[in-house]
Parts: structure tokens; C-alpha cells; sequence
């Protein structure tokens, strides 16, 4: 698997500005889906004007660390998305996955920039926000997240 895929079409929403030093970068996300047990599912990405970037791109100056990126992006994502995400058995729900996996396991930051997210939010919170609303409250959680790891 290379290190970045192309571009995966047009975001669901307006595409956010994703800053990484003097780099702009563009986040976008693919159309929720949702389950019935209050699941939502998300694909969200990272590109430039050549395609989806590679997490090693947003990975901070003097390079990555050595735990793999969705360490470090998911408890970013979770907390900048604190009190929209339930809990269950202690645990919060939210679940991350590459959507393309890195081509050598031992380099975890040499794979495109784009996640499976599946949130469960909590479903008295998310009934009081329009579908579109949730998922702009998304994508700029992630944008963030992203940006943090850049500075971390």
C-alpha cells in the first residue's frame, strides 16, 4: 500500500483548512452513516491538491514518535468531541481504523491520512443538533486532532 491514495471525491461537507506549520492542508469526511443502536459512522481524510496525505505529513518536526498515529489522533478526537460521546462499560465509544493500512507495520506513520470513525454518541445530544451541525462538529474535532499531532 503506498503512502497516500488519491483524493476520495468530493467532501460531504464544505472542507476545512487543516494548518501543519506554513502547510494548508484540506480535511474533508465521506456521508455519515448511522446504525440503529446510535452509532454513527464517518471516513475521514486529510488531502492536498495531490490526493489524501500521508500521516507521516502532519507527524511533528523532528519526525514521528513511535506509537502509531491513532494512539495519539484518538484520544484527541474523543476529547475535543467530550460530552457528545457516550460511554459504555467505562469506556467511551468511539473506535478508529485506517482505511488503508501501512504498507511496513514497523512504520505506522507511512499511511494515508484517512480514518473509519464509528462514534456512539450520546443520543439526547446528538437529537438536538441537525444531521449537517453533527457532522461539521466532527470534521472540526478531527481538524484539530490533526493539527495536534503536528504539535505534539
Amino acid at each position: 500500500m503506498a503512502d497516500r491514495l488519491p483524493a476520495p471525491g468530493p467532501s460531504f461537507l464544505r472542507e476545512q483548512e487543516v494548518r501543519i506549520g506554513e502547510r494548508v492542508l484540506r480535511a474533508g469526511m465521506g456521508r455519515p452513516s448511522t446504525l440503529p443502536d446510535a452509532w454513527y459512522l464517518y471516513v475521514l481524510w486529510v488531502a492536498d491538491d495531490d490526493g489524501v496525505v500521508s500521516f507521516s505529513d502532519v507527524a511533528p518536526a523532528a519526525g514521528p514518535p513511535p506509537d502509531p498515529p491513532l494512539t495519539r489522533l484518538g484520544p484527541a478526537l474523543s476529547g475535543a468531541l467530550s460530552g457528545l460521546i457516550r460511554e459504555e462499560d467505562g469506556r467511551l465509544a468511539i473506535r478508529l481504523t485506517p482505511v488503508a493500512p501501512p504498507a511496513d507495520a514497523t512504520r505506522p506513520w507511512r499511511a494515508p491520512l484517512a480514518v473509519r470513525a464509528a462514534l456512539g454518541l450520546e443520543p439526547m445530544r446528538a437529537a438536538t443538533m441537525r444531521p449537517n451541525d453533527l457532522a461539521t462538529t466532527v470534521l472540526s474535532a478531527f481538524r484539530h486532532a490533526v493539527e495536534g499531532l503536528h504539535r505534539r
